[in-house]
Order: C-alpha cells, then structure tokens, then sequence
C-alpha cells in the first residue's frame, strides 16, 4: 500500500537539501531523509537556532515513503551493489557512496516488512527516557510502535520508531449538490443511500473499500476471515452499484467538476484542496476509519545520535507539534491547542480529533497472507 504525500504551500521543505552550519572536522552532524511536505522548513531552522553545539543538520526530502523504504533496503545490501538496484536511476548518485541517515520517515503501513528485513533497529532512547515527551504520548501511539522482532504489534517488545504527524481517510462531498437533498454525510452507512449511486467515487484499495464496509457492519478494519462475515459480500455489491469509479490518484477533479457528488479518500490529499475549493466539505465518520501515521526510524547500521533523539522530542513539543498540525494540514500525536489557532473551518474540526471518533478508528495492520489473499480475490469479484 502507497500513500501518495502533497506538498503544502511554501512553507515546506523543497527538494533541494537544506544544509545548516559550518563545514569543519569537530562537527557534530545530523542526516534526515524525510518525506517531502512533512515537516515544514521553518521548523528545522528553529530547531537549528535551539541547538547550542557546533553543529551540521540536513535534511534531504523524498517524494514517496515507498523511496524512503527501497532507501532503508539499498543501505543494508553488500558493498558494490547499491548500482546494480534501482538507484542506478538517479543520475546525482551514480559513483558516489550514499550516505547512512540518521533517521527516515517511514508509514506505520511499512513498520512491520521494516523491522522483519532488519532494516531499522529500535529507538533505545525510550528505554533511556532520552525522549522526555514520550510519557505524554497518547497509548494508541505507544502501541503502534511496540512491536516484536518479527514486526508485530506487542506490549512486551521494543519501540521501533516515533510517530510525527498523522491523518485519516475521509469523506468528501460537494455542498452543492447535497444542498436539496436535506442532508449530508456523516458515516459510512450513507454511502449506500440511493440518491448517491453511481455518484460516488472510492479508493482502488482492497482494505479501505472493504473496511468500510466492514466498519458499516461493527467489524474491523483488520479482520481476517471475511469469507465468514455475514452479508459482507452481499453489502459490497450494492456500495458497488453507487460507486462510479475506483481510483487512488484522481479522484478529486471528477468531484470538483461535478460529475461525482461524493468521494472517500486520504485527508492528506483532502486537506490541500479544501481552501481551493469552497463547495467541497469533508467528514470523519462517526463509526470510525483508517488512520495512518508518518513515523521516523533509524536505520539498522548507524549509530545512536544524541542529536537524532533531540530532533525526535523537538518534534514532540506541543508548539512545534502544532505548527507541523497546521502547516502540513496533519493531526499530531500530540495534543495541541488547535481552537485557539486563527485556523477557519473546516480544517479546525478535522484537525481537533474527536476522541470517540479517534478511538473508534484503526490503523491497517499487516494482515497473514492468506487474510490478505482474501481481500483481493473478493475486491477484484466485487468490481469485476
């Protein structure tokens, strides 16, 4: 699964590296590979200003977390090989040796296939209580990120990794062509009303599609055997019968030109156009939805940069944490004071959790093979 990212306004980081301090052989240095559009530039300068050593930090932004995974993968084979695997494509590292991060962003939907490669190694910082704001973390994120040596959500393993910012998948709908109908969407159940068939548009993903019907149900999100879910299959062709196309990259355009009423998609692509776009009005659904979060990891071969926790608790701070929540159009794992920001709506409600709502929600867990064999038969039947 791939979670496409935007790039919000000027504020973000741009593709060029952004290089901060003095060259010199007594430096303390930090290298971040970031998604692009995560973390807004000004935070790294602030961070800069805050630190008190002599000291070398880039950041080198990526387009896809997919990059960043192949990245963590590149770093961990032989000598010489590097060339011969995909980064041979990228005319600006042909003959050079890549240089080790000290830290990645990677999605929660990538931690598990990260940590069985060995690609990243826990964060014994969290053990150190290096990381003074993890104590205020909410336990949803504590157990995301706790995981065994096999990549596996559980209480008595290690913390792989630190959670950053995080968004949902949504419901979009244009305003105006719900205005005479006396109503607008609230839950997943309302994409089966009749006056939405074949006016909605669904994500081309086996597990959100699926999962939303299976939250309709009172099911979750992670569900093994959906061959035993009663009605499953039979509530799915009728979503089918509303759905006027499936798509993971486009399907805003067809809803800001009215030709679809309805969309469900990832707030990371929604948020952006909101401000564009007057008519366009979102939800979260009451009975819960798929949540992700961008996370970062330390490589497997690097060594513990006191610098690199420093960066990770910066990011933790309720201010800066804020100003990623705003800037980036994300939620924190932190809890922020977003009512009192000069944020209109409906970026507000979207960015201030609802907290029955936040527990109600899911992140997708990586499901057995044969669990995940079973989405794909059954989405691919359902559209067929």
């Amino acid at each position: 699964m791939d979670r496409r990212s935007f790039l919000v306004g000027t504020s973000t980081l741009a593709l060029s590296q952004l290089l901060f301090g003095c060259s010199g052989n007594n430096q303390t240095n930090l290298k971040v590979q970031l998604l692009k559009g995560s973390i807004p530039g000004q935070i790294v300068n602030q961070f800069k200003k805050s630190l008190q050593q002599r000291v070398e930090v880039k950041f080198t932004p990526v387009a896809q977390i997919q990059d960043l995974f192949k990245e963590l993968q590149n770093w961990q084979q032989k000598p010489g090989t590097a060339e011969e695997g995909w980064s041979r494509f990228i005319p600006f590292r042909q003959g050079q040796k890549v240089a080790l991060a000290d830290l990645v962003t990677l999605g929660d939907y990538w931690l598990k296939a990260a940590i069985e490669q060995k690609l990243i190694q826990p964060l014994q910082e969290v053990q150190g209580n290096q990381l003074k704001q993890w104590a205020t973390l909410d336990e949803k994120w504590k157990t995301l990120v706790t995981r065994d040596e096999q990549g596996n959500l559980n209480p008595q393993g290690k913390v792989w990794a630190a959670p950053y910012r995080w968004g949902s998948t949504v419901i979009v709908y244009n305003r105006d062509k719900f205005r005479d109908l006396g109503w607008t969407p609230k839950d997943w159940s309302d994409l089966w009303r009749e006056e939405l068939r074949s006016r909605i548009s669904l994500l081309d993903q086996p597990r959100e599609v699926i999962g939303l019907a299976l939250k309709k149900l009172g099911k979750s999100y992670n569900t093994e055997n959906i061959d035993q879910v009663p009605n499953l299959e039979k509530e799915l062709q009728t979503l089918n019968q509303q759905v006027k196309f499936y798509s993971s990259n486009n399907y805003l355009e067809p809803l800001i030109m009215g030709d679809t009423w309805l969309a469900v998609g990832w707030s990371s692509d929604v948020l952006p156009a909101l401000g564009r776009y007057p008519q366009l009005r979102v939800v979260v659904p009451q009975s819960g939805t798929a949540i992700w979060a961008d996370l970062w990891v330390r490589p497997a071969s690097v060594a513990q940069n006191a610098l690199s926790s420093q960066w990770i608790d910066f990011c933790w701070q309720p201010n800066t944490a804020k100003q990623i929540s705003l800037l980036t159009k994300s939620n924190s794992p932190i809890s922020t004071d977003i009512v009192a920001s000069n944020l209109e709506e409906p970026f507000r409600s979207l960015l201030q959790s609802d907290r029955e709502v936040f527990d109600k929600s899911e992140f997708l867990l990586p499901l057995p093979a044969s669990a995940a064999k079973q989405y794909q038969t059954l989405f691919a039947k359902i559209k067929g």
